[in-house]
């Protein structure tokens, strides 16, 4: 798999925080390899489970900081994952398995949302993305409200809104186009689609119809793969390279072949637009969008993180808080 190892100390110094890399290595030193084991299990079974993995994590981390609070379990449905933003998400399974293992081994000791944060990291090396090092000891947090998932950036926003929203979680315009690619790899379900399709607002009045600003034979292709009335067929997000990551996902953004309208919208600024041109200006630039692509997978992995043994917990089950 074509990777390359990226060292926080080149980066970001070997800290965020009170987060380090290593940061298990005493307490439970094969912490990462048995997540990064669990992670190559779930795909085998299911290569799709590896994109899912990706969004968990920004799932989790754009929700008053990554706290595995989306992990959370509620019977009467006011959790998180409730929330319809949260529309199938999936991975939870890979990171109950994981944490059970570690439990297992280092009962106590491995926080949920440091596991969310490995298993995304390997979910981006075994999908031909870039290998490198995230610092952990983050806690779990004490809350998870169903409505506290609004904030989440959704696939209908303009490019105003997704940029207000990455500012807020302390991110940039850089962070916003550099995530965004995290779409190299996956799909989405015609759900998300259908309104570029069918019922995008054109000139005054109440007429609809199609994005005028997706190619015809796009448009064309699209409708084809999902119908009027058809909202769970599943297309790939980078048209031909769902499989790998790559640039591939900035080249049909600037070619008008973007699937969801969140990543057209990266052309219709010019700041967003000049990022995303400058990753696809020959080989040396490829090598910048992973090195940079990490750099942002680790600082989203820090937003609003809880660290230290005064604060949150270490959860036993990653799906509950602890009762004691």
């Amino acid at each position: 798999m074509a990777a390359f190892v990226l060292l926080l100390g080149v980066i970001c110094g070997v800290a965020r925080g009170q987060l380090e890399v290593g940061f298990y290595s005493d307490s439970c030193p094969d912490a990462e390899d048995m997540v990064t084991a669990v992670v190559q299990d779930a795909a085998a079974n299911d290569p799709t489970i590896l994109p899912a993995l990706l969004r968990l994590q920004f799932h989790d981390c754009f929700v008053k900081g990554c706290d595995a609070s989306v992990l959370i379990r509620s019977e009467s449905n006011d959790a998180e994952e409730n929330n319809s933003k949260n529309q199938g998400l999936r991975g939870q399974d890979v990171v109950d398995a994981a944490k059970a293992q570690l439990e297992d081994q280092c009962p106590g000791v491995v926080s949920c949302a440091d596991i969310i944060t490995l298993a995304a990291r390997d979910a981006v090396a075994m999908t031909g993305g870039p290998s490198f090092d995230v610092p952990t000891g983050r806690r779990d947090g004490l809350t998870s409200n169903l409505r506290d998932a609004d904030v989440l950036p959704d696939a209908a926003d303009s490019i105003n809104v997704l940029r207000s929203s990455f500012a807020a979680a302390g991110l940039t315009d850089r962070d916003l186009v550099l995530l965004t690619a995290a779409h190299t790899v996956g799909t989405t379900a015609c759900f998300f689609v259908k309104d570029r399709l069918y019922n995008y607002p054109l000139g005054g009045g109440n007429k609809t119809g199609s994005d005028p600003s997706i190619p015809a034979a796009f448009v064309a292709e699209l409708k084809a793969r999902c119908p009027p009335g058809d909202l769970n067929t599943r297309l790939p997000l980078d048209r031909g390279s769902e499989s790998d990551f790559d640039d591939s996902i900035l080249r049909n953004i600037r070619s008008g072949l973007a699937v969801i309208a969140s990543d057209a919208a990266l052309e219709k600024s010019n700041a967003t637009r000049a990022l995303v041109d400058a990753y696809l200006q020959g080989p040396a630039a490829a090598g910048s969008f992973r090195r940079d692509f990490a750099a942002a997978m680790v600082r989203m992995g820090s937003i609003g993180v809880i660290t230290g043994e005064d604060a949150g917990e270490v959860r036993d089950v990653c799906s509950a808080f602890n009762t004691n």
